[in-house]
């Protein structure tokens, strides 16, 4: 019977060698013991015993048979642990025979002194807060590299092990037979920190590891204006992909103002996180346009604010009135001034 996890398989060879190496202990033990007995020395000599003198070398007796048969037997039982234990390794080395869409991939990248974890539905998690989260019953492929220097991502209790290494990418597979927790450490020295280059590691059943990644694809976005009030109406919601061509489905999703509760929408339909575009777009000019970018990668929570589009407008009239009104005190000086050099151009005339 095929084992299921990398426990079960290491589990499986311990057991097996350990039974044999018993058994064998036990057999040559037993008769050891039992030629030390037969053959002890009880001080008395027979008749017909035929003693070796000083100096001859002892015969074998039946031609070997014995010898031929212990050697043929430890051969047999060797080999055949050897095919056997290829055989389970090989499952270790290759992954459980179960379809692509039954396992969970997860880009682990080590760095010092933690570790992040990247699943293929954009979700990010790491050492700084929820650590490493996995459903029990499904294997875990994982794919390791480092940011820095060589480290080694390891669960001992799920018996897996993989080397993170700078600009090389190590990939093996996991998987837990029920819901508990575990820890992630470094096996590799990789400076002063880590010994407690760790992470948590949490099990979960199928139904709670749902219930987490709808918690984790969820999005709040609230609208309010500039005096922190709620706007309720008059403006549509667009999120867009950054990689959108890379996918197969469209991942654009529009919601117009009439989706919103009181200036605020919880969106938990989207299945792929990551980086997206988000614009909301009035309906009329009151408002400016907004246009940011959002990290999709755990729960969002998000308030924006509309600026009022008139706003700048006014303060652009404002200030060529402002400069038009200079212009035209500026005109009535020299206006007077012209007047006066006239008026005294004038007297001088009948002065003279």
């Amino acid at each position: 019977m095929q084992a299921q996890t990398r426990v079960d398989i290491f589990d499986e060879i311990f057991l097996v060698f350990l039974g044999l190496g018993t058994l064998v202990g036990v057999v040559v033990i037993s008769y050891t013991l039992y030629n030390a007995y037969k053959y002890r020395d009880d001080g008395e000599t027979k008749a017909d015993e035929d003693l070796p003198t000083l100096g001859e070398l002892p015969t074998g007796g039946q031609g070997g048979k014995k010898l031929f048969l212990s050697f043929g037997l430890s051969a047999i039982i060797v080999i055949s642990l050897v095919v056997w234990s290829y055989g389970m390794l090989l499952v270790v080395e290759d992954g459980p025979d179960t379809p692509d869409e039954d396992a969970l991939e997860i880009d682990v990248e080590g760095y010092a002194f933690g570790w992040d974890f990247n699943y293929e539905n954009g979700i990010e998690t790491g050492s700084l807060d929820e650590g490493l989260v996995i459903p029990a019953d499904t294997p875990i492929w994982i794919e390791t590299t480092s940011q820095d220097v060589w480290h080694t991502f390891g669960i001992s209790d799920l018996r897996v092990k993989a080397d993170a290494i700078p600009g090389e990418t190590d990939e093996t597979w996991f998987e837990a037979d029920e819901g508990g927790n575990y820890t992630v450490e470094c096996f590799e020295l990789c400076g002063f920190g880590h010994s407690g280059m760790n992470s948590d590691v949490t099990v979960l059943s199928e139904d709670e590891f749902e219930q987490w990644v709808d918690e984790q694809l969820t999005m709040t976005i609230t609208v309010e204006d500039e005096n922190e009030e709620r706007v309720t109406d008059g403006y549509e919601l667009e999120l867009v992909h950054e990689e959108n061509d890379q996918y197969e489905q469209d991942l654009t999703y529009t919601y117009s103002a009439d989706e919103f509760e009181n200036g605020s929408i919880t969106i938990d339909e989207i299945e792929q996180g990551g980086q997206y575009n988000l614009t909301i777009t009035p309906t009329d000019d009151q408002y400016e346009p907004i246009e940011e970018s959002v990290d999709f990668t755990g729960p969002v929570d998000e308030t924006y604010t509309f600026e009022t589009a008139s706003s700048g407008e006014e303060g652009e009239e404002s200030n060529d009135d402002g400069t038009n009104d200079a212009d035209g005190g500026n005109g009535g000086e020299d206006g007077a001034g012209n007047e006066t050099d006239q008026q005294q151009d004038d007297t001088g005339g009948d002065g003279e």
